[in-house]
């Protein structure tokens, strides 16, 4: 179930209608062609579009936990901008899974800092997985973790994270199955509004 945010909340307190972002049209992606094989390249910036595309679908995803924000309408024009930043990045990669010639799931995995007080000072952060539904239950998450596993080899990483919303079981399930444990539980809660707010 969605709940309102507080912006979401007051607009609606002075009678106005909250502006979310919508599903692009880029997002109306067509079905996977069923294949064996599933292929993973690296994406370069001249996989934008499609590296957006995926990217989007994943914050539009039913189950993903998103849906307790509210999407800027400018969205897409925010997304194409991190996204070419990130691509060019060189502590980062970004990998796409190819199956029967169509990109269906992208991986992006970022060498991270953690605490200089504990181990390890360095791992491989999942920032983000996604494969279109037509497409899962190929091998494609499985293929682009083994990539992304010999990246973070590469770079002395031998530790892996990522989050996942509570809400995503059906993500929950696949990253048990592919090796991951849960190791902590973040909570969020927004900041109360001071007196000069209420009046």
């Amino acid at each position: 179930m969605r709940h309102p945010s507080r912006r979401s909340e007051r607009l609606r307190e002075r009678g106005e209608t909250p502006r979310l972002a919508r599903r692009p049209s880029l997002l109306r992606v067509p079905s996977v062609a069923r294949a064996d094989a599933v292929t993973v390249r690296r994406a370069s910036i001249a996989d934008l579009e499609t590296v957006v595309a995926l990217r989007l679908a994943l914050l539009f995803e039913d189950d993903s936990g998103t849906q307790n924000i509210d999407l800027p309408l400018d969205i897409e024009r925010r997304m194409r901008r991190l996204a070419a930043s990130q691509l060019v990045w060189d502590r980062e990669v970004t990998l796409l899974g190819v199956v029967g010639g169509e990109c269906v799931g992208i991986l992006r995995c970022v060498e991270t800092a953690g605490s200089p007080l504990v181990d390890p000072a360095s791992y491989g952060y999942v920032a983000s997985a996604y494969v279109k539904p037509a497409g899962r239950r190929s091998g494609t998450l499985r293929a682009l973790l083994a990539e992304a596993d010999s990246w973070c080899r590469s770079r002395g990483l031998d530790e892996m994270r990522l989050h996942c919303g509570l809400g995503n079981r059906t993500g929950h399930a696949a990253w048990k199955a592919l090796g991951f444990a849960a190791a902590e539980l973040m909570r969020v809660r927004e900041v109360p509004p001071g007196e000069s707010d209420r009046r």
